[in-house]
């Protein structure tokens, strides 16, 4: 299990989360939600051990995650960033070989690379430069990579996939697919964590939905009980109606009021 307990993250002296607790159970997708600035990339940074909470642990099958190495982290867990950037001029085949270990024959390392690229549809660009790709193809190649270093890891069950955002720059066919992606990975066994903005993708495909607004967990538990009108509403700051098209699946509808003040006149 991923286990962050009672954490509190700092930068400078502004504290961005607040005796914050989540648990990702391996084979199971947990969707973290909330407005801009509520803390969830930071959540997902602090979990994936990229620094340690000012207080509180965080814990990764039951080790403290800050006392793993690299190497060993990276076995255990994948993190796709919201921004990922690369410089170089690989192709995309040779991204994703970047997080294949060498002790990962030849012949396996190239056909996960293939398989993963077949899953997000870039199978046909394996040797084209990165940098040719469309914004939305480089996200796609990127998670392509993630998928692959989980995989190489041979940790079934044990491994967390770990996604910022991972559909903000896909048309709606791409996000659909990144998140079966995602709730495949669920049902293989990893524990999928995903930041996301749109609540409906949240809502159909997690198990789980942690509702995040001002650096703390204001509820979670499943769509139908965490996404409610008066919550999202008072969140947002804006008018959201939700509606629920059967007992499980609710789905949240802006209310747009085009004539309303929006913010200081131009």
């Amino acid at each position: 299990m991923l286990d962050a307990r009672d954490i509190t993250v700092s930068f400078g002296r502004t504290t961005v989360l607040r005796d914050v607790s989540l648990q990702v159970r391996p084979g199971e997708l947990v969707a973290l939600c909330g407005p801009n600035g509520a803390g969830k990339s930071t959540l997902l940074a602090a979990m994936a051990g990229d620094f340690p909470p000012a207080r509180g642990q965080i814990f990764i099958d039951g080790a403290v995650i800050s006392t793993l190495a690299p190497a060993e982290l990276a076995r255990r867990r994948a993190v796709l960033e919201q921004s990922p950037s690369l410089s170089a001029g690989f192709s995309v085949g040779e991204l994703l070989s970047l997080s294949i270990p060498r002790t990962v024959p030849p012949d396996r390392a190239a056909a996960l690379i293939a398989q993963k690229l077949h899953a997000v549809g870039l199978a046909d660009r394996i040797h084209d430069t990165c940098q040719i790709l469309s914004g939305g193809q480089r996200h796609r190649a990127h998670l392509a990579r993630v998928l692959v270093q989980l995989a190489a890891a041979d940790t079934p069950g044990t491994g967390y996939l770990m996604l910022d955002e991972p559909t903000s720059s896909l048309d709606i066919a791409h996000q659909i697919t990144t998140m079966r992606i995602a709730r495949r990975a669920a049902r293989e066994g990893a524990g999928v964590l995903v930041v996301l903005h749109d609540l409906n993708l949240a809502a159909a495909f997690a198990d789980r939905v942690a509702l995040m607004h001002a650096g703390r967990m204001v509820a979670e538990g499943a769509g139908a009980e965490v996404f409610t009108a008066g919550r999202l509403s008072a969140i947002y700051e804006t008018e959201i109606a939700v509606e629920h098209a059967d007992s499980r699946t609710p789905r949240i509808l802006p209310v747009y009021s085009p004539d309303a003040h929006a913010g200081p006149d131009l």
